[in-house]
């Protein structure tokens, strides 16, 4: 029998004396191959005693003010013998009553991994403030010195190269390329010399930023460590990946419509026990609840019309749309209460003009008395210059969605260090790093099954989005999505289909040829256009962004409809960046792509670009599922201490010579007894 010990943030918990307390434990299982699994344990329970309720507060008294929050996970350590075995956290179930008096505490362990999942909650990129750092104006000079030449900054030290650049990928048309005829403002983007008024114009190009940065925007917004085996620098399969920054279909901008910075210069502070900070800056800091917002505006022209955004803590929160003329305390409306947070006031004009007074006001400051307090004045003005922010351009997409996203698409596996990092790698590289224990002796061969480790059928890889044009035109051709892959072992098999689904637009893109004689030109662009050739938003779209240095053909760009085109790249430049789905243009260089399954390169259609998802990343363990040699074994033993403390899930258990992977085990930490699913190594 083991003694066991729980800690509920550094507190000693009483135990009841028999209670059975399991730990499962599995970090991808053969039956739901898409998922990251953590540490968990079946509900158990503490007994009622004088110290639980003092650590639980009593959590069955409602009455009591300032109780247990049940609905948050606590830290928690868990003992073998007074031996360090597990940390995580646990939750509170519930409280059992006997005669009206408490008599358990229900509670369940989880793993650390699970931290993400609770972390990251609801949120959404553009909650990641730190990716402001990489914010750039949006004009037709910025877009065109970042096709030509990524966007280099440092933070905190540290040089984040090409964080944003601008791919030849349009939003609203087609781009083509025809040296014999160019016709105004057409999207045709051949170059023969200066005078001609056609090729992409700016404004027809959005930024992408390079997914590293968002990796680092997540550790920084979550306080988050992650470990650099996989998520480095020198991985080009993932360190070249980037996101393009479409937050809606079609223009960045309408015609009729100017942005501006943010308010800035708040001075005049009246109640600064409310407000804390700099406020002679970019934010207003509130520390204490409010009920409403007041905005008084005075403007050098009252005919324009505007809108005012306010953001809390760099998401929109609340906004008045379509204003003209001064404002004299309008109000803000929202449900509940605003508690503490970061405000931003953002002006959005359709004009050029300035605020001669911008006064923010909260209303009904708890528990104060409920009277108007002015806590900042500055000013604005609205110009034709356009401050591109990251998080008012990232897709709709959850973080904790992002993220899953990676971890499907690479195969990878995480789990939390001693020192807190969450150490994530491919799931290959993971069991490359396990050693083995023979168990033997520890076995129960009284009872033990050998079961079929086939659950399913096929194994179905996909995109969300194939819905721009060439992708779904793809689709209907070979009755199958681009980029995916339907894995069967070329067999007919029995059971279900499971599918493994990226919740990312995969993007066909196009190696143009010349119109004039049908010659293919070294330039490759993208259209988040449907098959009508109408503006589509599509899913978060990831790419490779490749520098196209080598003899690339010369492109006309457009600052103005009307004006003449300039030559792409320019004297003092290079190249420019175009979209990929392979890491790089040729696969004698690097074989690398983000199909699941093997496509033609739009570029190099001879090339043998076989690095896919599949290949690379899933193919040694799902051929070894579908292996008929692979079985998936159950057995029971009773594991010693010098093993259930040492042992990770890397490693194989050997029994009688025979080597096994841990596909789950469940111990009971009191008696030591495991269930045990092993598949054997084929």
């Amino acid at each position: 029998m083991q003694n066991i010990q729980l800690y509920i943030e550094g507190n000693r918990m009483d135990m009841f004396k028999d209670e059975s307390v399991s730990l499962t434990q599995t970090i991808q299982n053969v039956k739901d191959i898409a998922k990251v699994f953590t540490n968990f344990t079946k509900t158990f329970s503490l007994p009622a005693s004088k110290e639980n309720n003092k650590i639980f507060k009593h959590y069955y008294n409602y009455d009591i003010v300032g109780g247990f929050d049940a609905r948050i996970k606590k830290s928690a350590t868990i003992e073998l013998n007074y031996l360090p075995f597990e940390k995580g956290k646990i939750k509170l179930e519930g409280v059992d009553m006997k005669n009206n008096k408490p008599y358990a505490y229900r509670i369940t362990f989880f793993g650390n991994t699970v931290d993400l999942k609770d972390l990251l909650g609801e949120d959404k990129l553009d909650a990641l403030t730190w990716l402001n750092n990489f914010k750039l104006n949006y004009t037709n000079s910025q877009v065109k010195l970042r096709l030509q030449a990524g966007l280099d900054v440092t933070v905190d030290s540290v040089t984040y190269a090409d964080a944003v650049i601008t791919p030849l990928i349009a939003h609203n048309y087609r781009l083509y390329y025809d040296s014999s005829t160019h016709v105004q403002d057409s999207r045709n983007i051949s170059f023969v010399g200066s005078g001609q008024k056609n090729g992409v114009l700016w404004s027809d190009l959005k930024y992408a930023i390079r997914v590293h940065t968002i990796i680092k925007a997540i550790e920084n917004e979550y306080g988050l460590t992650f470990s650099t085996d996989f998520f480095n620098t020198t991985n080009s399969r993932y360190h070249n990946l980037y996101l393009w920054l479409q937050r809606k279909k079609g223009n960045l901008i309408q015609d009729d419509q100017t942005f501006t910075s943010q308010v800035t210069n708040f001075d005049g502070i009246q109640n600064p026990v409310y407000v804390s900070g700099d406020v002679i800056g970019e934010t207003l800091t509130v520390e204490r609840t409010i009920t409403n917002i007041s905005l008084t505006t005075v403007m050098s022209d009252t005919s324009i019309s505007y809108d005012v955004l306010i953001y809390r803590n760099g998401a929109l929160f609340t906004s008045l749309i379509d204003n003209t003329g001064n404002l004299s305390s309008e109000q803000f409306s929202f449900t509940g209460d605003l508690e503490d947070g970061e405000l931003t006031a953002f002006v959005r004009g359709r004009d050029s003009v300035t605020f001669n007074t911008f006064t923010l006001g909260f209303v009904n400051i708890k528990p104060n008395n409920p009277s108007e307090q002015t806590v900042g004045a500055g000013n604005a003005e609205i110009t034709e210059t356009i401050e591109f922010l990251p998080t008012q351009n990232v897709p709709e997409i959850k973080v904790i969605d992002f993220l899953t996203g990676l971890f499907k698409m690479f195969n990878l596996t995480a789990f939390t260090l001693d020192d807190g990092t969450i150490k994530v790698d491919t799931l290959d590289s993971f069991y490359s790093a396990g050693t083995s224990y023979d168990i033997s002796e520890y076995v129960d061969i009284d009872s033990s099954q050998i079961n079929i480790a086939l659950p399913y059928k096929e194994i179905i890889f996909k995109y969300k989005g194939t819905k721009s044009l060439l992708a779904s035109v793809f689709n209907q051709l070979f009755n199958r999505e681009w980029g995916s892959l339907e894995y069967n072992n070329n067999e007919s098999l029995d059971g279900g289909i499971y599918k493994v689904e990226l919740p990312y637009e995969h993007m066909q893109f196009e190696r143009l040829t010349d119109g004039a004689d049908n010659s293919t030109k070294n330039v490759q662009v993208g259209y988040m256009i449907d098959e009508n050739e109408d503006p589509i938003k599509g899913e978060p779209l990831l790419f490779y962004a490749v520098y196209n240095n080598s003899s690339p053909t010369s492109i006309s760009f457009l600052e103005t409809l009307g004006q003449s085109h300039i030559e792409i790249p320019e004297s003092s430049f290079t190249g420019y960046y175009i979209p990929s789905n392979s890491v790089a243009l040729d696969s004698s260089t690097d074989d690398t792509t983000i199909h699941f399954g093997l496509e033609t390169n739009e570029w190099q259609p001879s090339g043998v670009f076989d690095g896919s998802l599949f290949e690379d990343l899933y193919s040694t363990y799902i051929t070894d599922v579908f292996n008929t040699k692979r079985r998936l074994s159950k057995v029971k033993a009773f594991l010693p201490l010098k093993i259930l403390r040492n042992y990770t899930l890397a490693d194989r258990f050997v029994i009688n010579n025979r080597s096994y992977k841990i596909n789950s085990i469940t111990t009971n930490l009191g008696t030591g007894e495991s269930d045990i699913e092993l598949l054997n190594e084929v």
